[in-house]
């Protein structure tokens, strides 16, 4: 029934009148599948796609009991954050790194400089997915759709598609990103999804690992770090909400110890930094390693919560009151961390070895405050992300 729905959806059935309709009916569609998902758990899919189906059958048969290498990696969403640092990590270890790349304008030269392998694909595009998965043994998806995606469409289709392709070719590892916290917020478009996916990627039969996440150190550099240097407004909340942030690069650290051990078969795991901040503390912390105030903006949680509900009700905006919906996480003021000593233990990593957020900070103002220095630019010049 749910799938029925979003078929209406999708055909542009005149019952569906609104655009809250229309994404409460994509919504019942997702609620759906993920109910028929938890009764049915080791249950066999089928491709959707026809013309995908033929691909995936006739790459399969190239293998012909060829043995496939360990260090074989696919890596999804490689030219973004994590995607990069996963590919250079991998690079680093020894593994045979290949890169499933959508066409874009901006080139991913730099992957096939590290020494990686790039294919052209996209989860949008089910047909394009087998050729890529030939000879591969594991796969780390990192992908996410980008700002001007509908999520649904890449966070959700694309993802079941790889996953129903990675069955068909027999891959034999595959690792998720997901978020931490994504089963206590099903009203937010993203973490449904992510829930949903862990769910769908469970009943599937493949070997999996999925790591929540809880965020990024890179992206306080764009969304503070930046601005303050820039001496432009940095925009913030009223909430109380706290974020264990952990560097990417760790990140990729730790996936790879995943990927090489098998006590992480079947396991959902959080990876979260040594502490949580809060976003006042983010930005007192880029004040003082930069040496400069920040003007701060505060934007009340309550008006983006507002800002999300107008926006509902066009069929222009849905998109972006998806992504609004994150204020009713920030309402919650969550503290978004765990502990991570078994993590460690599992995968026979030093807690040790994991950056602290301030030393991360103070390193990335050290080598922008003295490229400034050594050029006599000021703060306002130059590039400062990394």
């Amino acid at each position: 029934q749910g799938m029925q729905v979003i078929h209406n959806v999708r055909v542009g059935n005149p019952r569906i009148a609104t655009r809250r309709e229309a994404r409460e009916a994509v919504a019942a569609g997702m609620q759906g599948a993920c109910m028929k998902i938890r009764g049915t758990q080791r249950t066999k899919t089928r491709v959707q796609n026809r013309r995908g189906a033929v691909q995936v059958r006739a790459a399969a048969s190239l293998g012909g009991g060829t043995p496939v290498r360990e260090t074989s990696l696919l890596v999804v969403g490689a030219t973004g954050t994590l995607g990069r640092q996963v590919v250079r990590r991998a690079l680093d270890e020894g593994y045979d790194v290949r890169c499933l790349v959508r066409p874009r304008y901006t080139p991913a030269d730099f992957l096939r400089d590290w020494g990686a392998t790039t294919v052209r694909g996209d989860l949008t595009d089910p047909s394009s997915l087998p050729a890529a998965l030939v000879g591969v043994h594991t796969i780390v998806d990192a992908a996410t759709s980008r700002p001007e995606e509908p999520i649904t469409k890449v966070d959700w289709e694309g993802k079941v598609a790889l996953i129903q392709c990675a069955q068909a070719m027999g891959i034999q590892r595959y690792v998720f990103y997901s978020i931490h916290g994504c089963e206590r917020h099903p009203e937010v478009p993203l973490m449904n999804i992510k829930k949903c996916t862990e769910e769908y990627l469970e009943s599937s039969g493949l070997d999996y690992t999925v790591f929540r996440l809880c965020g990024f150190m890179q992206a306080i550099i764009q969304n503070y770090a930046v601005p303050i240097l820039e001496e432009k407004t940095v925009w913030g909340t009223d909430d109380q909400t706290r974020t264990a942030y952990m560097d990417t690069q760790d990140i990729a650290r730790l996936t790879m110890a995943a990927v090489r051990s098998e006590n992480c078969s079947g396991k959902t795991m959080t990876l979260a930094g040594p502490r949580a901040f809060t976003v006042p503390e983010v930005i007192a912390l880029c004040e003082r390693f930069a040496g400069a105030d920040a003007n701060v903006s505060k934007v009340p949680v309550s008006v983006l919560r507002l800002a999300r509900s107008v926006l509902n009700f066009f069929q222009w905006s849905g998109d972006a009151a998806d992504r609004l919906a994150f204020a009713e996480v920030l309402s919650a003021n969550e503290v978004f961390s765990a502990s991570m000593e078994e993590t460690y233990k599992l995968l026979g990593c030093d807690p040790s070895d994991t950056t602290l957020l301030e030393k991360y900070l103070q390193d990335y103002y050290t080598r922008i405050l003295k490229k400034l220095k050594d050029v006599g630019g000021q703060s306002r010049q130059g590039d400062f992300y990394l």
